[in-house]
């Protein structure tokens, strides 16, 4: 099976969502597999497939320029931050891995969890439960110990997501490397969630890794900030990169062209992230 890694770009919410549909369609029709990064530009809310638009503050994302979109995937609503957020999806054809949810889960989670050992963060499934704070937020529902990952401390770290089509898996994640407790809550039309409790719930990666950001970069903290999520996105690509022998790779022409209709006519769209009607079928 071929693979390809395509390295993180930067794309609004709903074309991220937009390629791992075409990536998808790609890999059914006999085309490549592929592992890929992306960072959301601007920040993004995006909504699980069955979340309750009247849980999200629209006035809210509209007045910070924060795109809203909807994912094909369930849980509940995530605030992808641009610095804060490392996105990366895995769409590989269906028959080719195990069709036991929990299975495949544990196979496509283990370059992603290699990644954080990289750089020096113990990372592992979460093995206990913690009861649901708020389910319209992905980060604050029940810890589900199939997918969701958790950091040294207990805290959950990274959620992650999985649909099928006849002929592929999709499977994309939302790895977290710095928290904005307060952003990811206003998002929300009315959460019962203070910012401190949501920090009790969940980390980032920046909390595990001292740096001196003079002395790293001579940039400042921001630069000190920067180099690190770089260091980690790197090793994410890597380490998929290792995992599925996946040569560097690229979108080609016909899939840019067909991510642009899918992003206009569905990710885009407000009978698909409102209504949850799929305007394709």
């Amino acid at each position: 099976m071929d693979w390809r890694l395509i390295k993180e770009e930067m794309l609004p919410g709903a074309k991220a969502m937009a390629y791992d549909e075409v990536a998808a369609e790609t890999v059914a029709s006999g085309g490549p597999a592929t592992v890929r990064l992306y960072r959301w530009l601007p920040s993004t809310l995006s909504l699980g497939y069955a979340t309750d638009p009247d849980a999200i503050d629209w006035e809210f994302c509209e007045e910070w320029n924060i795109d809203v979109t909807r994912r094909p995937t369930g849980g509940g609503a995530i605030y992808h931050d641009t610095a804060g957020d490392v996105a990366y999806s895995i769409i590989a054809p269906a028959e080719a891995y195990p069709s036991d949810v929990t299975e495949c889960y544990r196979e496509f989670l283990e370059p992603i969890i290699d990644a954080f050992h990289e750089v020096g963060v113990d990372v592992t499934f979460a093995d206990e439960e913690r009861e649901a704070l708020y389910d319209p937020a992905c980060y604050l529902r029940a810890l589900d110990p199939a997918h969701d990952l958790v950091g040294p401390d207990g805290r959950k770290i990274a959620g992650n997501a999985q649909y099928r089509t006849r002929d592929a898996v999709v499977q994309h994640g939302s790895l977290t490397f710095d928290v904005n407790a307060e952003r990811h809550l206003e998002c929300f039309a009315d959460p019962p969630v203070t910012a401190e409790e949501f920090e009790e719930r969940v980390c980032g990666i920046e909390e595990f890794i001292g740096y001196d950001d003079t002395v790293e970069t001579g940039l400042g903290a921001f630069g000190g900030y920067d180099l690190h999520r770089s260091q980690f996105v790197a090793a994410v690509e890597e380490s998929l990169a290792e995992w599925a022998d996946a040569e560097e790779g690229e979108w080609t022409d016909a899939e840019r062209e067909r991510a642009a209709t899918v992003t206009n006519e569905k990710y885009a769209a407000d009978a698909w992230v409102r209504d949850r009607t799929d305007p394709l079928e």
